[in-house]
């Protein structure tokens, strides 16, 4: 039995000197006024050209000249916000570099770095090409919008991923307790395969990974908290005009998750003509619930395969696109927005791909045929929408509760023309809205224009093409406003 003594070890840790401020500058390239970062020259002049590394930034953050007397070294004083993380992983690497600098009273300004061969022999030409290119690339984009780095900050556990067999390993130790039964035992099981020197390397390597997705995902419990319904219904008229019984409706939801704690036996299926805001209100609900959410458009999928994973006897297979959801949402619980469900039918498959759903629909599990294990369900919410019911299978459609979102009245429409198309066009232009104005006649118009066609994508795109006319006549025309009457939007439109 191992014993161990903490006797020996040091009473404090030697923490890595930070000597640096940053600061954030737009420059597409540098210069000794604008420099990539400055150095303490106050003990030395350094030379125009110099040789060294810089340090490992786990202990201190300096630049090591190599100089005619050894080893001289400096602190850095600044970086250019966009460069830290590349200095820190030259020092990490311990990259040779050359430095092309120049001496001011504020330090040693850096405005170019080149990598240098070992030896001091001829550059390396791939590796430095790679670092010019990085160099490129960093002074091409925005500085970052936050350049104050806290030394102190705990490092965030999202940041960690478990990817390696060891990390692996001791997660299954120290906290494999928290995943569901039947995936604690899984994944012993394919930690066994991982770790074995009787199986393929293949093998190993879909167990391997396999794990890594498994285990990336948080577990949570089925247990909902409660959601403020005034919220809810302040989220839901902030995205959607009108539509008073599909809000009821999703109230009515809400209240059930309230009382229960867990979410309803069946998800929303929103069906109606296109442009009238299916998506927009599924993307209302996930933002109420709280929970992340992820998109699964059949229209796309023409192999059941695609949703259920391939089995790992192929070198190429990989888990399904539910699976992936998961794992990309990080946690159990989350909202899937079925697009255009009416749209699934078979392809090269055997089956149709609207099927597959059902055992994920029955929040009784679903199986991934790459991760062979039963994934828990119950804190999925699916949403799904459809233009045409009848084209969904019986089985399918009882899976759902069935909202249907009717097409907008005229009156309507002129509403959400005036009151939220067109300005939002304005704004996202940086138009005023004095600067284009339509008289009643002219929104009578654009309403009959678009009498016969369903939602209001049409609406969206003549606001954007009447604001767009306007701010040409105002650019180029000099004008200070454009009025439009009935018979401007009839040539325009």
């Amino acid at each position: 039995m191992p014993v161990f003594d903490f006797k020996g070890a040091p009473a404090d840790k030697t923490r890595a000197v930070l000597t640096y401020t940053v600061f954030s500058s737009d420059a597409s390239e540098a210069s000794p006024d604008q420099p990539i970062l400055i150095l303490n020259n106050s003990t030395h002049q350094w030379p125009h050209h110099a040789h060294g590394i810089f340090t490992n930034p786990s202990h201190r953050t300096s630049f090591e000249f190599d100089g005619e007397n050894g080893i001289e070294s400096a602190d850095i004083l600044k970086i250019d916000a966009r460069f830290v993380s590349l200095l820190k992983w030259l020092g990490a690497n311990r990259i040779p570099v050359r430095l092309s600098g120049e001496n001011r009273e504020g330090g040693y300004a850096v405005y170019r770095i080149r990598e240098k061969a070992f030896g001091g022999g001829s550059k390396l030409s791939a590796e430095d090409g790679f670092l010019q290119y990085m160099i490129e690339r960093l002074f091409s984009s925005p500085a970052p919008k936050n350049t104050e780095e806290n030394q102190d900050a705990e490092i965030s556990g999202d940041d960690m991923k478990i990817t390696s067999i060891q990390t692996i390993t001791d997660f299954l130790t120290c906290a494999g307790s928290t995943l569901p039964e039947n995936i604690q035992v899984w994944a012993r099981r394919n930690l066994a395969v991982a770790k074995s020197a009787e199986v393929s390397p293949e093998e190993k390597r879909h167990a391997q990974r396999a794990l890594s997705t498994m285990l990336n995902i948080r577990w949570k419990s089925n247990y909902f908290d409660s959601i403020d319904p005034a919220e809810a219904r302040r989220i839901l008229d902030e995205e959607l005009y009108g539509m008073e019984k599909v809000k009821q409706r999703v109230i009515e939801t809400i209240i059930q998750i309230n009382r229960t704690h867990t979410l309803p036996a069946y998800g929303i299926l929103l069906a109606g003509p296109a442009g009238t805001g299916k998506s927009q209100i599924a993307y209302a609900v996930a933002r109420i619930l709280k929970l992340p959410w992820t998109t699964l458009d059949m229209s796309s999928i023409n192999d059941p395969e695609q949703l259920t994973g391939s089995s790992r006897v192929y070198s190429n297979a990989k888990p399904g696109i539910i699976m992936e959801a998961f794992a990309a949402a990080g946690e159990s619980n989350l909202v899937f927005i079925i697009n255009e469900l009416d749209k699934a039918s078979a392809g090269k498959g055997s089956g149709n791909p609207a099927d597959v759903l059902l055992t994920l629909l029955d929040n009784l599990g679903f199986t991934d045929n790459y991760m062979e294990c039963m994934i828990p369900t119950g804190g999925v919410y699916p949403i799904a929408t459809a233009n045409d019911k009848s084209k969904i299978s019986a089985p399918l459609m009882s899976r759902f509760a069935v909202i249907d979102i009717p097409d907008y009245t005229p009156e309507e429409k002129k509403v959400i023309f005036s009151r939220f198309a067109l300005p939002k066009i304005l704004r996202r232009m940086r138009m005023r809205e004095e600067e284009c104005i339509l008289t009643p006649e002219a929104l009578d118009a654009v309403i009959g224009r678009y009498r016969d066609t369903t939602g209001i994508r049409d609406l969206e795109q003549a606001a954007e093409h009447i604001a767009a006319n306007a701010l040409y006549q105002i650019e180029t025309g000099h004008k200070t406003q454009v009025i439009y009457d009935a018979e401007m939007i009839h040539q325009l439109l």
